[in-house]
């Protein structure tokens, strides 16, 4: 079996080619930057594909937004959770790969993300500085985000984050923070909500198909992510159901799913359609 096999849906496609997740790749000049709202959930939702970016040659960022400090099921661990959380979080991105270096922390409460929003030049908090600044200083190429759709109100707020910094990081704005960097695509993954209909919708895909890209993945790349799951100890009560939920994901041959939305955070308004309105109408 290869080892990544990509579709998209749109198109109705299927390609050996990462081009298909990331359209006009680099190789080695690519840099993936994943926002991660809690520590374990880029692993969970995007494994698959920061394996098949790693393995077609481009650093892999793991942007950590919240800190951790709500994930404890036993009370006496609540001021102990966030550490004991990075530790895990630590080994579970190094068995992937990723180098330690490569995964940030931005510090931001659980649960409290949303209130990181943004920016005020006159006080250190919001996101917008942090998250341009490091992009740029990761030379960052490709963006992967959150779902926003019903998931968690960290998950919605880091979806905003990343859609909306992300591009600024490419503008020659405040650049006295850094360079800009050229972010070419942004994709988003979920981590166990199904997908808002608004992409299906314009596309004219059907609403069963909400996302338009698939990475089907060899048994053994879902082991190796599994094993980085499972290393996440002290959040085995909370994520049972997401690990017992992977198996849903397999695929006639054995194969193992990933699913994402392709979007343009910044898309142009096109004047034609209404133009042709107007001409008609006379």
């Amino acid at each position: 079996m290869t080892k990544f096999t990509y579709y998209n849906t749109d198109n109705q496609t299927k390609t050996n080619s990462i081009e298909t997740l990331f359209p006009n790749w680099q190789g080695e000049k690519e840099a993936l930057a994943v926002f991660s709202p809690h520590d374990d959930d880029a692993i969970i939702g995007a494994g698959y594909a920061m394996s098949a970016a790693q393995a077609n040659g481009a650093a892999v960022y793991v942007y950590v937004m919240c800190e951790g400090n709500g994930g404890y099921s036993d009370p006496a661990l609540k001021d102990k959770i966030a550490d004991i959380r990075k530790k895990e979080t630590l080994e579970a991105y190094h068995a992937m790969g990723i180098p330690l270096e490569n995964i940030i922390y931005f510090g931001f409460s659980d649960f409290g993300a949303v209130l990181e929003f943004g920016w005020h030049p006159e006080k250190p908090c919001g996101s917008l500085k942090r998250i341009i600044t490091t992009l740029r200083e990761n030379k960052i190429t490709r963006v992967m985000v959150p779902n926003h759709h019903r998931e968690h109100a960290d998950h919605t707020a880091v979806h905003l984050m990343g859609s909306y910094d992300s591009p600024q990081a490419s503008d020659p704005i405040v650049v006295d923070w850094a360079q800009p960097t050229d972010i070419k695509t942004v994709l988003e993954y979920s981590v166990w909500a199904d997908f808002s209909v608004e992409n299906a919708v314009e596309s004219s895909r059907s609403l069963q198909l909400k996302a338009n890209r698939i990475l089907k993945v060899s048994p053994e790349v879902e082991q190796a992510i599994d094993q980085g799951i499972l290393l996440y100890h002290s959040q085995g009560e909370i994520i049972h159901g997401l690990i017992e939920s992977r198996k849903e994901r397999v695929a006639a041959d054995g194969g193992f799913i990933e699913l994402y939305i392709n979007f343009d955070p910044r898309p142009k308004l096109d004047f034609q359609p209404y133009i042709d309105f107007v001409n008609k109408l006379g």
